[in-house]
């Protein structure tokens, strides 16, 4: 490349941007005028329950597949190579477990927030805690979600676009509720598709087509090969994308409100674990095209970066430049490719404000206004999402850039999400654990995870970062003088490797350079570990103190292979596998309680004689005695 091109948008750009706020905003208009109108707050916050699996399934991916995906794989491809792309392993697990472990808990439980399971299991305290942590978590991500978009770039003003794009996502989340904000990512999904597919087919035809493209990769060693180095410092391996990708697809998929609240709109639990299934391939061909645009742009510029020369001043800029660098002949499809990243951005957002307004609306005040009528409840989940809004708003503006955003997003993701997903496993799957041990975990869990964030950026800040070399390519010499080539590579990589060799951290300061894959799992497991640690020492919770349906029994799973006395101190007769849990109900102060059938006093002192002379149960044969009820 020879001078900087000029990123300004053209009428047609400016056009294409427009409609998509304009469909945005209409299809919350639409939703705010038909149906029930959003009178009420399951109608608001669940979509009446009656949402099909592909607009769920499409809006899981849109959540997931955010401005800083967009923006950040591509980039990561570009400086790094395919490594990343082994992430995809750890979909499979990412969602299996969700599917069937997860959904049919908080499903059958008929929960609005997640949270509520906390106080099913533990207590109202355990509850809260939980909530305040994912308010947190969920607030940092949108201001990552939003400071992503550098479209100083493309010639926009920073303020217009982030305000534009915001009152936007606020109006249609604020009007439309859930069910505008899954339309709307379903639209804003076919955007994205669209929008990558544009400039992958673009920018490979100018490069000389895919064969080039593919033939440069290799020979600018970005195709990468199976490493297997188990050490969890090391910041992209098999291990730490397949195995620690596993614990932040659980945390993303499992257990985080956004998600959990599209399950929970779905018409049946049947739909809500098929959207999992749906899910699945979506996600698969989402990363395959953020790779193939690295690729792409490595064809593109090779080792020569818009970065190196100046035109950018950071790596996740440099996937807008590129779009602009190789559009600037076609007016109207760099509008389409900022669409694309601003649809990204609204999905994310739109989603955390809807789940904000309801963790905030069932946990935090309901509970204590129990008198609160219908509408006013309704009401006031609107205003809740339309304040959510403004603040990361206000955040997304006074915030300054801060490294890589794809790491920085997945970082915070893991530090915050990794202990809550601990927090549901410990009460999910360990039926002796008490609200103490539940408290105690979660707050060392929180504690590690900070440690160790901060850490490691004060770290990096401490020590000037250098870019790895990428050795393990598949990369061959040609068949002639095969000899001299693979000696001199050998050669070369040993030279570079004594170069740039740092001595391995130890102690503490191997905590520090953690790999940002693995926080979701390590914190994950601090929680699990110190709760149960307090909860064997402070009492384990007793059998009768358990609400059906809280408890999934995987360790009678996982161990069949005991002698059945043995599982049956592991298994718990509130936790059912085959039969389905028993309803909750939502009682007027917000708290779910399992549903019961009404009484009458003979009923009742006809079940205490039955009692009395009834033989004892096995505790093991009491969870096939629960009486079924429909969904």
């Amino acid at each position: 490349m020879g001078d900087v091109v000029q990123m300004h948008f053209s009428t047609p750009d400016y056009v294409i941007f427009a409609l998509l706020l304009v469909a945005s905003t209409c299809i919350g208009l639409f939703y705010a005028l038909s149906g029930g109108r959003q009178r009420t707050t399951q109608e608001f916050l669940l979509a009446d329950r009656s949402m099909s699996c592909l607009p769920v399934s499409l809006s899981l991916l849109a959540t997931f597949q955010s401005a800083v995906a967009i923006l950040g794989v591509p980039s990561e491809i570009y400086t790094y190579g395919t490594q990343y792309w082994f992430l995809g392993v750890s979909y499979f697990l990412g969602l299996l477990v969700p599917a069937h472990v997860f959904i049919p808990v908080f499903y059958r439980l008929r929960l609005t927030s997640a949270y509520e399971y906390l106080e099913l299991r533990f207590n109202k305290t355990v509850r809260i805690m939980g909530t305040v942590t994912f308010i947190f978590q969920m607030t940092m991500n949108d201001w990552c979600g939003v400071n992503v978009i550098h479209v100083g770039v493309t010639g926009f003003d920073l303020w217009g676009a982030v305000l534009a794009m915001g009152l936007v996502c606020t109006l249609y989340t604020t009007l439309g509720g859930l069910k505008a904000v899954i339309w709307t990512d379903v639209f804003q999904t076919i955007v994205m598709f669209a929008g990558q597919l544009a400039v992958i087919i673009v920018g490979a035809h100018q490069a000389g087509g895919m064969g080039e493209v593919w033939r440069k990769a290799i020979n600018g060693s970005r195709i990468a090969s199976l490493d297997l180095n188990p050490d969890p410092t090391e910041r992209h391996t098999f291990w730490t994308l397949g195995v620690g990708g596993v614990f932040l697809m659980l945390a993303l998929y499992g257990v985080n409100q956004a998600q959990v609240q599209r399950y929970l709109s779905s018409r049946t639990e049947r739909e809500a674990v098929m959207s999992c299934y749906v899910v699945f391939p979506c996600q698969q061909v989402v990363l395959c095209l953020g790779c193939l645009m690295g690729l792409v742009m490595f064809a593109r510029y090779g080792e020569d970066s818009p970065l190196d020369k100046g035109y950018v001043k950071t790596n996740d800029q440099m996937v807008l430049y590129f779009v602009m660098d190789v559009f600037r002949d076609l007016p109207g499809l760099p509008g389409l490719f900022v669409a694309c990243l601003f649809s990204g951005a609204l999905s994310t957002i739109s989603s955390a404000f809807n789940s904000l307004a309801t963790v905030t609306m069932e946990d935090l005040i309901k509970p204590y206004w129990p008198a609160m009528t219908e509408a006013k409840a309704t009401l006031l989940s609107k205003g809740l999402a339309f304040a959510y809004g403004l603040v990361c708003l206000a955040m997304a503006y006074t915030a300054s850039h801060m490294g890589s955003v794809l790491q920085a997003a997945l970082s915070i993701f893991g530090m915050v999400g990794g202990p809550l997903l601990g927090l549901f496993c410990l009460g999910m799957f360990f039926p002796w654990a008490n609200s103490t041990g539940a408290i105690v975990g979660l707050v060392a869990g929180l504690v590690m995870a900070f440690w160790i964030g901060i850490g490691h950026f004060v770290s990096r800040m401490a020590v000037p970062t250098t870019l790895p070399p990428i050795i393990n390519s598949t990369a061959m010499p040609l068949p002639s003088n095969m000899t001299t080539a693979v000696m001199t590579t050998a050669v070369m990589t040993t030279l570079i490797t004594l170069i740039t060799a740092k001595p391995k951290p130890t102690g503490v300061q191997a905590l520090y350079n953690l790999s940002y894959l693995w926080y979701s799992a390590h914190n994950s497991t601090t929680v699990v570990i110190v709760g149960l640690i307090v909860s064997l020492l402070t009492g384990p919770m007793k059998e009768k103190d358990l609400t059906p349906g809280t408890v999934y029994p995987v360790l009678g799973n996982l161990l069949f292979f005991l002698p059945e006395c043995y599982r049956e101190i592991l298994y718990c007769p509130k936790a059912i596998d085959t039969h389905p849990y028993q309803m909750a109900r939502k009682e007027s102060n917000g708290v779910s309680h399992p549903k019961e059938e009404e009484k009458t006093e003979e009923t009742e002192r006809e079940k205490d004689e039955d009692e009395e002379t009834a033989t004892p149960q096995p505790s093991c044969r009491l969870a096939h005695t629960l009486q079924e009820t429909a969904l």
